[in-house]
């Protein structure tokens, strides 16, 4: 059997996990044991059939599983109670599995949640793995990190992800998570950020921004297209104006202007505008937590729940909000 040096995990083959995985067993030395964990057998056997050939891959059933063969155990799961499941289950969870690993001998396990997730989950799990590793025998280590992504599907699949890094034990830990990090993002956009946690708080303001100005931008483009203005030569303007940004720039909402995008495919395959409105409620309630003022926050989130509550727009893109301003009178 491998040893768990030689062992790499990862648990969530979905929208982002699957390309984020496919990017990690591809680049890994061949040497190396890749485990994968999913609630989806068409994912598993989807992702072993595309890397045959690139390296060994082993299933897991659950967090303890992993933790047992790979000394390095990443995650990207959709919401807390995936995340509490799958390092906090006493049975079957990540937690619990490294102090069964380290029940005869030491261990030194680095275990990296990269989803967008509550803060107070991500404490959560934090303090669980630091009170589990005071139960450690002498000279094991328990590293959790915190490393939330940007970059949406298409970086997931091109392994050009930023990575927002939070970990309590920067000088012996960026290093090491980096080096894996590098195989599914850019090596010049992995960030550290601070202790763990500041990774999400970095992820959800960004996020933040982000909604705020998809809403701003496809209102100001569905003012021109009912002016009768070309999108096209709008969106050129704007991206050569002050008005312009990321997603005028990058992922255009209006359909037809942009290649690949996901306007141009019914706004699937992006952020789901659900899952848009999550974060930004995780931007307000971070704001409340900082007595920060907002203004823009209520309007949007109100926004997106209107859209996504529409059976035509539920589960698309979060740019599908230009469509439900555009059919709206």
């Amino acid at each position: 059997m491998p040893s768990p040096e030689d062992g790499v995990a990862f648990i969530g083959l979905g929208v982002m996990g699957y390309g984020m995985a496919v990017n990690l067993r591809s680049k890994l030395d061949r040497s190396k044991t890749f485990y994968i964990c999913d609630v989806s057998e068409d994912a598993i056997n989807r992702f072993k059939s595309q890397l045959e050939g690139q390296g060994p891959i082993e299933v897991v059933q659950n967090g303890t599983e992993a933790v047992a063969v790979a000394d390095a155990v990443f995650s990207m799961l959709p919401d807390s109670a995936a995340v509490k499941s799958v390092y906090l289950d006493s049975a079957n969870g990540i937690i619990a599995g490294v102090q069964k690993a380290a029940a005869n001998s030491p261990v030194r396990k680095l275990i990296v949640e990269c989803g967008t997730i509550e803060s107070a989950t991500i404490s959560e799990v934090s303090k669980a793995a630091s009170d589990a590793e005071k139960t450690l025998p002498e000279g094991s280590v328990l590293d959790f990190v915190d490393a939330p992504v940007s970059g949406g599907p298409n970086g997931a699949q091109g392994g050009t992800l930023a990575f927002m890094v939070g970990t309590d034990r920067p000088d012996s830990v960026f290093d090491r998570v980096k080096c894996m990090l590098v195989h599914m993002g850019k090596p010049d956009s992995i960030f550290l950020c601070g202790d763990v946690g500041a990774g999400t708080a970095f992820k959800v303001i960004n996020n933040y921004i982000s909604a705020i100005v998809s809403l701003a931008s496809s209102e100001a483009l569905n003012i021109g297209v009912k002016l009768g203005l070309d999108p096209k030569r709008l969106t050129d303007v704007i991206n050569a104006s002050g008005g312009m940004t990321w997603v005028t720039a990058n992922i255009n909402p209006v359909p037809g202007v942009m290649p690949n995008v996901p306007s141009t495919r019914n706004y699937e395959g992006g952020f789901r505008i659900e899952l848009c409105k999550k974060v930004l409620e995780m931007g307000s309630e971070l704001a409340k937590q900082a007595n920060a003022k907002t203004v823009l926050d209520k309007p949007t989130i109100q926004a997106f729940e209107e859209a996504a509550a529409d059976e035509r727009y539920k589960g698309k893109d979060a740019r599908v909000v230009y469509r439900w301003l555009n059919e709206s009178t």
